[in-house]
């Protein structure tokens, strides 16, 4: 991308940090959990502004070299130090979902049985984030190893994974390059 997505203006034409990717999630999750774990690396400097300004917790990946996966297991594992039995995980490079999607993934998940550990929004056949997990999928992702990813994990545990048919395509869209987010800004 050239520059750190968390802070690519979100909504389209808002201008400043408060009005980035980051904050945009941040703010989604807020009415759905009762905390919001930023994970962070390097770019701790320049992301924890926002997420203080906007009442999430910071917790620093001691090693990003790792890659994306290592920074997921470092967000888990001080879920479950926390006491929580269930987490929403979601990614900084894409616009937030919305509260219909939110809602509709917590309602699933409340209703969802035991064997259940994970629920996935569906938008047009495509799955996408935020997803909700129960102990026993942040279990599974903790002991695979870190050189190991999310998707790898998630094949393992196939039988235990539910998807949930939304109408949000923000769920499946994904911002890595200039005419990613050229093309998101034209969407919204």
């Amino acid at each position: 991308m050239g520059s750190d997505k968390a802070l690519l203006p979100w909504p389209p034409g808002a201008g400043g940090a408060a009005g980035s990717f980051l904050a945009g999630a941040i703010q989604s999750l807020n009415s759905f959990t009762d905390m919001v774990i930023v994970v962070v690396g390097e770019n701790e400097a320049s992301l924890a502004p926002i997420v203080y300004a906007n009442g999430a917790s910071l917790l620093r990946n001691p090693h990003p070299e790792r890659g994306q996966f290592s920074s997921l297991q470092v967000g888990l594992r001080d879920v479950l130090n926390r006491g929580r039995d269930a987490a929403i995980v979601t990614l900084v490079d894409r616009p937030p979902a919305s509260d219909a999607t939110l809602r509709t993934l917590c309602d699933a998940f409340a209703d969802s049985d035991i064997d259940q550990w994970a629920l996935v929004p569906e938008y047009q056949g495509r799955h996408g984030h935020p997803f909700l997990i129960a102990r026993e999928m942040m279990e599974a992702f903790l002991k695979a190893p870190a050189t190991g990813t999310a998707r790898e994990v998630e094949h393992q545990n196939q039988q235990h994974i539910s998807y949930v048919k939304v109408d949000d395509p923000a769920v499946t869209l994904n911002v890595n390059t200039p005419e990613d987010y050229s093309k998101l800004q034209t969407s919204f």
